[in-house]
Order: C-alpha cells, then sequence, then structure tokens
C-alpha cells in the first residue's frame, strides 16, 4: 500500500517560525514532526507521496538531505488546493486502496490494525477516530451498528456535535474516490466529498492510545512531552556539563554547561544555553542561543534566534526578524 502525505498548509499559527521552516520541519523529542508522524508507517509501506505546497522547496531540500526509509516523491501545488485538491493533484500512481495521513498528528496507532479492520468492514472507506472532550475544533462522526459512520460534521459547535469522536487524521480509501474530486480547483475532502461517501460505506475505527493535532505552539509541545513519554525521545542524551530532571534530547555539537535542563527540552544542532540559564519544556531549534542566567519555558525558538542574559522567556514563539 501507498501513502499518500498532507503536508500543504502555511501553518499561521506557529509564524514566525513559519515564515522561514515549514511546520512540518519543526523538532520535537529528536527528529522532525513530519518524521514521527511516518514513523506509523509499516515496513512494507510501498511509497510515500507527499502533497506539498507552501516552502515545498525547503521541504524537499531536507528530504534529499535526510531520506526516509520508504521510497518517497514530493508532488508541489502551483496553488493552494485544500485537502481535497491536493489529493487529486497527487493521485498518479496511487495503490488501491491507499493511506492518507496528516503531517501533523502524533499518535499511538498501529496501522497494521487499520488495514485489518478496513479489510473486514469492506466499506470504501476508513477513517480513525480518536475521542476527546471538545470535538468542536475537528471533523465528528456519528457512529451506528458495526461503526459505520452515518454522519460527518466538520467543527460542529459543541453543543450540537453529534458524538465526541473526531478524525484522528489517518483513514484508508479505494483509490476510485480520488477521481470524484473536482481538478484544479480548491476543494475540502471532509467537507465536500465525504458526506456523499457514507452510504456508500465509510467506517471508523476507534483509537484508545495518545493522540495529539500538533498544529498549535501549545499542542506541538504537549505531542512532544507525549513522545517522550512513551520512550520515542529519540538517542540523544543530556550535553555535558549540564544538570536539570526528565527527558532531554540534544543534537550535535550543543554546549550547556553549567545549564539547567529539562523537563521535555529538544535542543537542535549547535544551541548553546550558557551557565545559570534554565530551559524546561521548550524547542530549541538549530543554533539558537540562550543567554547566561535566562529562563526559558513552554517555547519553541526559531533557527538562530537569541535570547539575552537574565532574561524571562514563557510560552513564546520566537523567530528570526525579516532581512531588511
Amino acid at each position: 500500500m501507498k501513502a499518500l502525505v498532507l503536508v500543504g498548509g502555511f501553518g499561521t499559527r506557529l509564524r514566525p517560525i513559519t515564515l522561514e521552516v515549514p511546520k512540518q520541519l519543526i523538532p520535537l523529542a529528536g527528529q522532525p514532526l513530519l518524521y514521527h508522524v511516518l514513523d506509523l508507517l509499516p515496513a512494507d509501506t510501498e511509497e510515500v507521496v507527499l502533497a506539498s505546497g507552501y516552502k515545498a522547496p525547503v521541504l524537499e531540500a531536507y528530504l534529499r538531505a535526510h531520506p526516509l526509509r520508504w521510497p518517497t516523491r514530493c508532488v508541489a501545488e502551483a496553488e493552494p488546493l485544500g485537502t481535497g485538491g491536493g489529493m487529486r493533484n497527487a493521485a498518479a500512481g496511487l495503490s488501491d486502496p491507499f493511506l492518507v495521513l496528516n503531517s501533523d498528528v502524533v499518535a499511538d496507532l498501529r496501522i497494521p490494525e487499520v488495514v485489518a479492520f478496513h479489510a473486514r468492514h469492506g466499506g470504501v472507506g476508513t477513517m480513525t477516530l480518536c475521542e476527546v472532550d471538545d470535538p468542536s475544533p475537528y471533523g465528528v462522526a456519528a457512529l451506528g451498528p458495526g461503526d459505520r459512520i452515518e454522519r460527518f460534521v466538520e467543527k460542529p459547535p459543541r453543543e450540537t456535535a453529534p458524538s465526541r469522536w473526531i478524525n484522528a487524521g489517518l483513514s484508508i480509501w479505494r483509490r476510485e474516490l480520488l477521481d470524484r474530486i473536482p481538478a484544479g480547483r480548491p476543494s475540502s475532502w471532509e467537507q465536500e466529498i465525504v458526506p456523499g461517501l457514507l452510504s456508500e460505506g465509510v467506517f471508523g475505527y476507534r483509537m484508545h492510545g495518545y493522540w495529539e493535532d500538533a498544529g498549535t505552539p501549545a499542542r506541538i509541545l504537549h505531542a512532544q512531552r507525549l513522545l517522550f513519554d512513551a520512550g520515542r525521545g529519540g538517542p540523544g542524551t543530556r550535553p555535558p556539563g549540564a544538570t536539570g530532571t526528565g527527558p532531554v534530547f540534544a543534537g550535535r555539537d550543543v554546549r550547556a554547561d553549567e545549564a539547567i535542563l529539562g523537563p521535555y527540552v529538544h535542543l537542535a544542532d549547535g544551541v548553546v544555553v550558557e551557565r545559570g540559564a534554565r530551559v524546561a519544556d521548550s524547542i530549541l531549534m538549530d543554533g539558537a542561543v540562550v543567554g547566561a542566567g535566562a529562563r526559558v519555558a513552554g517555547s519553541i525558538l526559531g533557527p538562530g534566534t537569541r535570547v539575552p542574559p537574565g532574561a524571562e522567556m514563557e510560552r513564546a514563539v520566537v523567530g528570526r526578524p525579516a532581512p531588511a
């Protein structure tokens, strides 16, 4: 089976970092968000097809420098096409059936079990579903007998949501359904296409492990905590000379003598945390510097950013100033 990964979003809620780096390449718990998503794929996945758009050349360059373990190709959009249009644009050569993954979902999910569920039920599609307290920001499924989806409503008001089971960002579909997406124009798979498929048999696979839609700073940091707690935090260790508690990932050439690190910290390549500085529950991207005695908590620092000595930074997203 081939996997189609939707990576076309602008990442507006993560600006200013995403003005320079696509959201999918923000690192957490040892590797970029996209690579954590793809860790879910079975080893025998035939091909990964990335339906890309925003910052596509940056993403493609990173993939060339850090190859995946599966054959991979990128299909870029000339203009934003939405989820449906992006799927139609990348449809050539997909398997029947094929997988679809959102590129910002961190989950405890076993795809072979979803594939087996899909085969047993024999419908045109299977959507993985996750139960949440507030379903209003998501696509919500109403389930009938045999976990057949009877209604699917995108972002309903909380009080009118048909259930608390939401689209978890991984699904399996028959290849023929792609021909029903209008070609050459933006469209939403969830709003325009899925409701019309329910009469043909779309089923919901209920997942029960951890799940996070890592589309905001708070959710990315929560996803990092989930990954570290699940032992998916990469092989890094606390840099020499640093103290602290809890999981920390440090990349290459990190310096943090007499700094206090953790818990839940990712330090990318070339990061410097000077003496007496404290960093917790944060992501520091390549070349970021935290000055002596500064405190950083619940924050994401973009590549090459600097925190002045003694500064206090909490729940911040910091990027480099745009060139003059």
